[in-house]
Protein backbone atom coordinates (compact mmCIF):
# COMPACT_ATOMS: atom_id res chain seq x y z
CA UNK A 1 0.00 0.00 0.00
CA UNK A 2 1.37 3.50 -0.81
CA UNK A 3 -0.52 6.92 0.88
CA UNK A 4 -0.81 10.12 -1.00
CA UNK A 5 -1.34 13.49 0.23
CA UNK A 6 -2.75 16.45 -1.61
CA UNK A 7 -2.89 19.59 0.07
CA UNK A 8 -5.32 22.31 -0.57
CA UNK A 9 -3.30 23.72 -3.67
CA UNK A 10 -3.97 20.59 -5.77
CA UNK A 11 -8.16 20.56 -5.09
CA UNK A 12 -8.79 24.37 -4.88
CA UNK A 13 -11.09 23.84 -8.01
CA UNK A 14 -12.83 21.58 -10.64
CA UNK A 15 -9.85 21.47 -12.44
CA UNK A 16 -7.83 20.66 -9.83
CA UNK A 17 -9.43 17.65 -8.79
CA UNK A 18 -9.92 16.38 -12.07
CA UNK A 19 -6.67 16.54 -12.16
CA UNK A 20 -5.78 14.56 -8.63
CA UNK A 21 -8.37 12.00 -10.33
CA UNK A 22 -5.92 11.73 -13.44
CA UNK A 23 -2.73 11.44 -10.99
CA UNK A 24 -4.79 8.57 -9.48
CA UNK A 25 -5.47 6.97 -12.57
CA UNK A 26 -1.69 6.47 -13.21
CA UNK A 27 -1.22 3.76 -10.23
CA UNK A 28 -4.44 1.98 -11.34
CA UNK A 29 -4.59 -1.40 -9.74
CA UNK A 30 -2.00 -0.05 -7.01
CA UNK A 31 -4.04 0.20 -3.23
CA UNK A 32 -3.74 3.65 -2.16
CA UNK A 33 -4.83 5.38 1.08
CA UNK A 34 -5.07 9.30 -0.46
CA UNK A 35 -4.98 12.29 2.48
CA UNK A 36 -6.94 15.40 1.23
CA UNK A 37 -7.46 18.30 2.56
CA UNK A 38 -9.55 21.24 2.98
CA UNK A 39 -10.07 22.97 -0.68
CA UNK A 40 -8.02 26.23 -1.47
CA UNK A 41 -8.47 28.58 1.21
CA UNK A 42 -11.18 26.63 3.24
CA UNK A 43 -9.22 26.28 6.90
CA UNK A 44 -8.43 30.26 6.96
CA UNK A 45 -12.13 30.76 6.22
CA UNK A 46 -13.47 27.93 8.29
CA UNK A 47 -11.74 29.89 10.93
CA UNK A 48 -13.14 32.63 10.89
CA UNK A 49 -16.87 30.91 11.18
CA UNK A 50 -15.45 29.41 14.06
CA UNK A 51 -14.77 32.84 15.61
CA UNK A 52 -18.23 34.00 14.62
CA UNK A 53 -19.11 31.62 16.66
CA UNK A 54 -17.49 31.89 19.45
CA UNK A 55 -18.22 35.38 19.37
CA UNK A 56 -21.72 34.56 18.96
CA UNK A 57 -22.19 37.10 15.73
CA UNK A 58 -25.08 35.48 14.06
CA UNK A 59 -25.30 37.25 11.04
CA UNK A 60 -21.23 37.14 10.50
CA UNK A 61 -21.70 33.02 10.83
CA UNK A 62 -24.41 32.51 8.31
CA UNK A 63 -22.82 34.66 6.06
CA UNK A 64 -19.40 32.97 5.94
CA UNK A 65 -21.04 29.27 5.97
CA UNK A 66 -22.89 30.28 3.19
CA UNK A 67 -20.43 31.85 1.22
CA UNK A 68 -18.29 28.10 1.86
CA UNK A 69 -21.10 26.39 0.63
CA UNK A 70 -21.55 28.29 -2.46
CA UNK A 71 -17.72 28.25 -3.20
CA UNK A 72 -18.43 24.50 -2.72
CA UNK A 73 -21.43 23.87 -4.70
CA UNK A 74 -19.47 25.88 -7.54
CA UNK A 75 -16.61 23.39 -7.70
CA UNK A 76 -19.35 20.23 -7.83
CA UNK A 77 -21.60 22.15 -10.66
CA UNK A 78 -18.48 21.43 -12.59
CA UNK A 79 -17.34 18.02 -11.31
CA UNK A 80 -20.89 16.71 -11.92
CA UNK A 81 -23.29 16.76 -14.54
CA UNK A 82 -26.43 15.72 -12.53
CA UNK A 83 -27.21 18.63 -9.94
CA UNK A 84 -29.49 16.29 -8.26
CA UNK A 85 -26.97 13.34 -7.33
CA UNK A 86 -26.91 12.31 -4.09
CA UNK A 87 -23.54 14.44 -3.37
CA UNK A 88 -25.44 17.49 -3.70
CA UNK A 89 -27.79 16.69 -0.58
CA UNK A 90 -25.19 15.29 1.36
CA UNK A 91 -23.12 18.80 1.30
CA UNK A 92 -26.24 20.90 1.85
CA UNK A 93 -26.80 18.43 4.87
CA UNK A 94 -23.21 18.90 5.89
CA UNK A 95 -23.92 22.90 6.20
CA UNK A 96 -27.35 23.04 7.15
CA UNK A 97 -26.15 21.09 9.93
CA UNK A 98 -23.24 23.98 10.65
CA UNK A 99 -25.83 26.57 10.53
CA UNK A 100 -27.96 25.11 13.10
CA UNK A 101 -24.81 24.36 15.25
CA UNK A 102 -24.77 27.97 16.30
CA UNK A 103 -27.70 27.43 18.36
CA UNK A 104 -25.96 24.89 20.77
CA UNK A 105 -24.63 25.73 23.91
CA UNK A 106 -21.34 27.58 23.54
CA UNK A 107 -19.21 24.82 25.42
CA UNK A 108 -16.26 26.98 27.69
CA UNK A 109 -12.89 26.13 25.83
CA UNK A 110 -12.49 28.06 22.50
CA UNK A 111 -10.71 25.07 20.78
CA UNK A 112 -12.57 22.58 21.43
CA UNK A 113 -15.02 24.80 19.18
CA UNK A 114 -12.78 25.50 16.88
CA UNK A 115 -11.83 21.78 16.49
CA UNK A 116 -15.37 20.63 15.51
CA UNK A 117 -16.15 23.15 13.17
CA UNK A 118 -12.67 23.93 10.94
CA UNK A 119 -12.22 19.89 10.82
CA UNK A 120 -15.68 20.11 8.54
CA UNK A 121 -13.60 21.72 5.52
CA UNK A 122 -11.80 18.16 5.53
CA UNK A 123 -15.22 15.96 5.49
CA UNK A 124 -16.62 17.69 3.00
CA UNK A 125 -13.26 17.88 0.44
CA UNK A 126 -13.08 13.91 0.95
CA UNK A 127 -17.05 13.88 0.15
CA UNK A 128 -16.60 15.39 -2.88
CA UNK A 129 -13.93 14.03 -4.38
CA UNK A 130 -14.72 10.34 -2.99
CA UNK A 131 -18.07 10.77 -5.20
CA UNK A 132 -16.06 12.54 -7.92
CA UNK A 133 -13.91 9.48 -8.11
CA UNK A 134 -16.56 7.29 -8.29
CA UNK A 135 -18.13 9.15 -11.00
CA UNK A 136 -14.51 8.37 -12.96
CA UNK A 137 -15.12 4.26 -12.32
CA UNK A 138 -12.55 4.75 -9.89
CA UNK A 139 -12.22 2.18 -7.21
CA UNK A 140 -12.49 4.06 -4.06
CA UNK A 141 -14.41 4.38 -0.75
CA UNK A 142 -14.46 7.15 1.75
CA UNK A 143 -13.18 6.63 5.48
CA UNK A 144 -13.52 9.11 8.18
CA UNK A 145 -10.25 10.04 10.08
CA UNK A 146 -12.09 10.46 13.29
CA UNK A 147 -12.91 6.15 13.57
CA UNK A 148 -8.91 5.60 12.63
CA UNK A 149 -6.70 8.40 14.56
CA UNK A 150 -7.46 8.79 18.22
CA UNK A 151 -5.40 11.14 20.25
CA UNK A 152 -5.89 12.91 23.69
CA UNK A 153 -7.63 16.01 24.36
CA UNK A 154 -5.18 18.82 23.56
CA UNK A 155 -7.62 20.16 21.30
CA UNK A 156 -6.00 22.24 17.83
CA UNK A 157 -2.91 19.81 19.10
CA UNK A 158 -3.37 16.80 19.78
CA UNK A 159 -1.21 14.22 20.44
CA UNK A 160 -1.73 10.90 18.45
CA UNK A 161 -2.23 7.39 20.62
CA UNK A 162 -0.07 5.15 18.32
CA UNK A 163 -1.58 1.90 19.76
CA UNK A 164 -5.09 2.57 19.56
CA UNK A 165 -4.65 3.74 16.02
CA UNK A 166 -2.86 1.50 15.08
CA UNK A 167 -5.18 -1.51 15.98
CA UNK A 168 -8.17 0.95 14.19
CA UNK A 169 -6.31 0.95 11.26
CA UNK A 170 -5.77 -2.63 11.17
CA UNK A 171 -9.58 -3.74 11.83
CA UNK A 172 -11.47 -0.71 10.47
CA UNK A 173 -8.78 0.31 7.33
CA UNK A 174 -7.06 -2.27 5.89
CA UNK A 175 -9.77 -5.13 5.18
CA UNK A 176 -11.65 -2.73 3.06
CA UNK A 177 -8.89 -3.32 0.01
CA UNK A 178 -10.06 -6.45 -0.46
CA UNK A 179 -12.73 -4.79 -2.56
CA UNK A 180 -11.90 -1.14 -3.57
CA UNK A 181 -8.21 -0.25 -4.12
CA UNK A 182 -8.34 3.63 -3.45
CA UNK A 183 -9.74 5.26 0.19
CA UNK A 184 -9.96 8.76 0.35
CA UNK A 185 -9.74 10.09 4.16
CA UNK A 186 -9.14 13.53 6.44
CA UNK A 187 -5.76 15.24 6.53
CA UNK A 188 -5.54 17.45 9.98
CA UNK A 189 -7.76 15.26 12.18
CA UNK A 190 -8.74 12.57 14.73
CA UNK A 191 -11.30 12.50 17.67
CA UNK A 192 -11.46 11.45 21.29
CA UNK A 193 -14.44 10.13 22.76
CA UNK A 194 -16.45 10.63 19.74
CA UNK A 195 -15.10 14.79 20.03
CA UNK A 196 -13.24 15.82 16.79
CA UNK A 197 -9.83 16.89 17.36
CA UNK A 198 -7.50 18.12 15.08
CA UNK A 199 -3.27 17.72 15.07
CA UNK A 200 -2.19 21.15 14.14
CA UNK A 201 -2.23 23.55 11.28
CA UNK A 202 -0.38 22.05 8.16
CA UNK A 203 -0.96 18.68 9.67
CA UNK A 204 -2.13 16.83 7.02
CA UNK A 205 1.17 15.73 5.87
CA UNK A 206 1.58 14.67 9.54
CA UNK A 207 -1.47 12.51 8.62
CA UNK A 208 0.06 10.57 5.96
CA UNK A 209 3.00 10.05 8.23
CA UNK A 210 0.66 8.20 11.05
CA UNK A 211 -0.94 6.23 8.51
CA UNK A 212 2.47 4.75 6.51
CA UNK A 213 3.31 4.47 10.07
CA UNK A 214 -0.04 2.45 11.27
CA UNK A 215 -0.36 0.42 8.34
CA UNK A 216 3.40 -0.21 7.15
CA UNK A 217 3.14 1.34 4.15
CA UNK A 218 5.39 1.11 0.82
CA UNK A 219 6.30 4.49 0.42
CA UNK A 220 4.36 8.47 1.11
CA UNK A 221 4.00 11.09 -1.71
CA UNK A 222 3.31 14.68 -1.26
CA UNK A 223 1.89 16.17 -3.80
CA UNK A 224 2.67 19.71 -4.31
CA UNK A 225 3.01 22.44 -6.41
CA UNK A 226 6.72 22.20 -6.81
CA UNK A 227 8.88 19.85 -8.25
CA UNK A 228 10.32 18.25 -5.08
CA UNK A 229 12.00 20.35 -2.22
CA UNK A 230 14.33 22.73 -3.58
CA UNK A 231 17.19 24.43 -1.48
CA UNK A 232 15.45 27.65 -0.42
CA UNK A 233 12.15 29.43 -1.20
CA UNK A 234 12.00 30.80 -4.49
CA UNK A 235 10.17 33.93 -3.15
CA UNK A 236 13.36 34.70 -1.24
CA UNK A 237 15.87 33.16 -2.96
CA UNK A 238 17.49 33.25 -6.87
CA UNK A 239 18.50 30.10 -8.92
CA UNK A 240 17.21 27.41 -6.23
CA UNK A 241 18.26 23.90 -6.62
CA UNK A 242 16.21 20.39 -6.26
CA UNK A 243 17.44 18.32 -3.49
CA UNK A 244 17.06 14.91 -5.62
CA UNK A 245 17.72 13.31 -2.59
CA UNK A 246 18.36 13.33 1.42
CA UNK A 247 18.18 11.77 4.52
CA UNK A 248 15.18 11.78 7.42
CA UNK A 249 17.83 13.31 9.38
CA UNK A 250 18.07 16.26 7.14
CA UNK A 251 14.77 16.71 6.57
CA UNK A 252 14.19 16.72 10.34
CA UNK A 253 16.48 19.64 10.11
CA UNK A 254 15.43 21.45 7.49
CA UNK A 255 11.42 21.33 8.93
CA UNK A 256 12.53 22.20 12.32
CA UNK A 257 14.62 25.31 10.88
CA UNK A 258 11.66 26.32 9.16
CA UNK A 259 11.53 24.83 5.85
CA UNK A 260 8.14 24.81 4.93
CA UNK A 261 7.24 21.73 2.43
CA UNK A 262 7.10 19.51 5.21
CA UNK A 263 5.16 19.53 8.11
CA UNK A 264 7.61 18.70 10.90
CA UNK A 265 5.84 16.12 12.49
CA UNK A 266 5.53 14.19 9.56
CA UNK A 267 9.05 12.31 8.98
CA UNK A 268 9.88 10.98 12.62
CA UNK A 269 7.48 8.01 12.09
CA UNK A 270 8.61 7.29 8.49
CA UNK A 271 12.06 7.83 9.89
CA UNK A 272 11.22 5.02 12.50
CA UNK A 273 10.12 2.28 9.72
CA UNK A 274 12.42 3.13 7.42
CA UNK A 275 9.64 4.10 4.69
CA UNK A 276 10.28 6.65 1.84
CA UNK A 277 8.88 9.83 1.66
CA UNK A 278 8.56 11.38 -1.81
CA UNK A 279 7.88 14.88 -2.66
CA UNK A 280 6.53 15.52 -6.35
CA UNK A 281 4.30 17.67 -8.28
CA UNK A 282 0.80 17.25 -9.47
CA UNK A 283 1.83 19.68 -12.42
CA UNK A 284 3.78 16.88 -13.49
CA UNK A 285 3.16 14.28 -12.08
CA UNK A 286 5.61 11.72 -13.87
CA UNK A 287 9.23 13.81 -12.86
CA UNK A 288 11.14 12.10 -10.28
CA UNK A 289 10.83 14.80 -7.11
CA UNK A 290 12.67 14.33 -4.25
CA UNK A 291 13.12 11.14 -2.18
CA UNK A 292 13.71 11.64 1.49
CA UNK A 293 15.28 7.52 3.02
CA UNK A 294 17.90 6.56 5.61
CA UNK A 295 20.47 7.65 3.44
CA UNK A 296 22.60 10.22 4.52
CA UNK A 297 25.62 10.56 1.83
CA UNK A 298 24.12 13.11 -0.47
CA UNK A 299 23.40 15.93 2.45
CA UNK A 300 26.02 17.65 1.90
CA UNK A 301 26.22 18.11 -1.64
CA UNK A 302 23.62 21.64 -2.25
CA UNK A 303 23.43 23.85 0.42
CA UNK A 304 20.12 24.95 1.46
CA UNK A 305 18.61 28.33 2.75
CA UNK A 306 15.94 28.95 5.14
CA UNK A 307 14.31 32.24 5.57
CA UNK A 308 11.97 33.94 8.22
CA UNK A 309 11.11 37.28 7.56
CA UNK A 310 9.47 39.86 9.96
CA UNK A 311 11.48 39.03 13.22
CA UNK A 312 11.59 40.88 16.34
CA UNK A 313 14.79 40.39 18.68
CA UNK A 314 14.12 40.92 22.79
CA UNK A 315 17.33 41.18 24.76
CA UNK A 316 16.77 40.97 28.73
CA UNK A 317 18.94 41.75 31.65
CA UNK A 318 18.21 41.72 34.95
CA UNK A 319 17.71 44.86 36.76
CA UNK A 320 20.23 44.22 39.66
CA UNK A 321 22.88 43.35 36.66
CA UNK A 322 23.08 39.67 38.29
CA UNK A 323 24.52 36.74 36.11
CA UNK A 324 22.37 34.68 33.88
CA UNK A 325 22.26 31.73 35.34
CA UNK A 326 19.88 28.71 35.46
CA UNK A 327 17.59 30.66 37.74
CA UNK A 328 17.36 33.73 36.15
CA UNK A 329 16.66 31.32 32.93
CA UNK A 330 14.26 29.27 34.52
CA UNK A 331 12.52 32.52 35.17
CA UNK A 332 12.38 34.02 32.01
CA UNK A 333 11.66 30.67 30.15
CA UNK A 334 8.54 30.46 32.54
CA UNK A 335 7.35 34.03 31.83
CA UNK A 336 8.05 33.64 28.04
CA UNK A 337 5.75 30.83 28.39
CA UNK A 338 2.80 32.78 29.56
CA UNK A 339 2.63 34.75 26.98
CA UNK A 340 3.24 31.61 24.65
CA UNK A 341 6.09 33.74 22.58
CA UNK A 342 7.30 30.80 20.34
CA UNK A 343 11.54 31.43 20.25
CA UNK A 344 13.18 30.85 17.04
CA UNK A 345 16.85 31.49 18.38
CA UNK A 346 18.28 32.61 21.70
CA UNK A 347 21.38 33.43 23.20
CA UNK A 348 22.57 34.93 26.01
CA UNK A 349 25.51 36.76 27.69
CA UNK A 350 26.84 36.99 31.07
CA UNK A 351 24.10 39.76 32.13
CA UNK A 352 21.76 39.60 28.83
CA UNK A 353 19.78 36.55 27.11
CA UNK A 354 18.37 37.53 23.85
CA UNK A 355 15.22 35.66 22.08
CA UNK A 356 14.17 35.99 17.94
CA UNK A 357 10.50 35.29 17.63
CA UNK A 358 8.34 36.20 15.02
CA UNK A 359 6.35 39.21 14.74
CA UNK A 360 2.93 38.30 13.67
CA UNK A 361 2.73 35.81 16.71
CA UNK A 362 3.76 38.16 19.64
CA UNK A 363 2.59 41.44 20.40
CA UNK A 364 5.98 43.24 21.53
CA UNK A 365 3.48 45.12 24.26
CA UNK A 366 2.38 41.84 26.32
CA UNK A 367 6.24 41.06 26.58
CA UNK A 368 6.79 44.52 27.08
CA UNK A 369 4.88 44.19 30.43
CA UNK A 370 5.44 40.31 31.54
CA UNK A 371 9.18 41.72 32.21
CA UNK A 372 9.20 45.20 33.27
CA UNK A 373 9.05 44.90 36.83
CA UNK A 374 12.79 42.67 36.79
CA UNK A 375 14.14 43.29 33.81
CA UNK A 376 15.43 46.13 31.57
CA UNK A 377 14.02 44.59 27.71
CA UNK A 378 15.07 46.00 24.22
CA UNK A 379 13.85 44.86 21.15
CA UNK A 380 14.90 45.50 17.43
CA UNK A 381 12.15 44.94 14.91
CA UNK A 382 12.34 44.14 10.66
CA UNK A 383 14.94 41.37 11.12
CA UNK A 384 15.38 38.73 9.21
CA UNK A 385 16.64 35.40 10.58
CA UNK A 386 18.62 33.41 7.46
CA UNK A 387 19.93 29.58 8.27
CA UNK A 388 22.00 27.91 6.19
CA UNK A 389 22.72 24.28 6.01
CA UNK A 390 25.85 23.23 4.87
CA UNK A 391 27.63 26.48 4.81
CA UNK A 392 30.35 28.08 3.64
CA UNK A 393 31.82 31.91 3.79
CA UNK A 394 30.58 32.24 0.21
CA UNK A 395 26.91 31.41 0.89
CA UNK A 396 27.08 33.31 4.12
CA UNK A 397 28.74 36.24 1.97
CA UNK A 398 25.47 35.70 -0.69
CA UNK A 399 22.77 36.04 2.03
CA UNK A 400 24.17 39.35 4.05
CA UNK A 401 25.20 41.42 0.47
CA UNK A 402 23.93 44.60 1.89
CA UNK A 403 22.73 43.54 5.42
CA UNK A 404 24.39 43.86 9.02
CA UNK A 405 24.54 40.92 10.86
CA UNK A 406 22.91 41.82 14.30
CA UNK A 407 23.72 37.67 15.54
CA UNK A 408 25.54 34.63 14.31
CA UNK A 409 25.56 30.92 15.23
CA UNK A 410 27.38 28.46 14.03
CA UNK A 411 27.93 24.66 14.27
CA UNK A 412 29.73 22.46 11.80
CA UNK A 413 26.64 21.86 9.14
CA UNK A 414 24.52 25.13 10.33
CA UNK A 415 24.96 29.02 10.32
CA UNK A 416 22.06 30.96 11.66
CA UNK A 417 21.95 34.56 11.23
CA UNK A 418 20.10 37.45 12.40
CA UNK A 419 20.77 40.22 9.82
CA UNK A 420 18.87 44.08 9.11
CA UNK A 421 18.71 45.48 6.12
CA UNK A 422 21.72 48.40 5.83
CA UNK A 423 20.36 52.08 5.50
CA UNK A 424 22.37 53.37 2.57
CA UNK A 425 23.14 57.18 2.20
Amino acid sequence: MKVFKFGGASVKDAPAVQNVADILQLFEGEKLAVVISAMGKTTNAMEQIAQAYWDRNQPLFQERVEERRAFHLDIMNSLFSDDNAPIFKEINDIFDSLLRHFDDLVSENFDFEYDQIVSMGEIVSTKIITAYLTSRSLSCRWADARNLISTDRKFREAEVDWELSTNHFEKRFLPHYDTVDIQITQGFIGSNDNSTTTLGREGSDFTAGIIAYCCNAESVTIWKDVPGMLNADPKWFDNTVKLDQISFREAIELSYYGASVIHPKTVKPLQNKNIPLHVKSFVNPNEEGTVIQESMTGDHLVPSFIFKMDQVLFSFTPKDFSFIVEENLSDIFDRLSKVNAKINLMQNSALSFSILVDAQKVKIPQILAAFEDSYQVKFNEGLELVTIRHYDQETIDRVTVDKDILLQQKTRETARLIVKQKILI
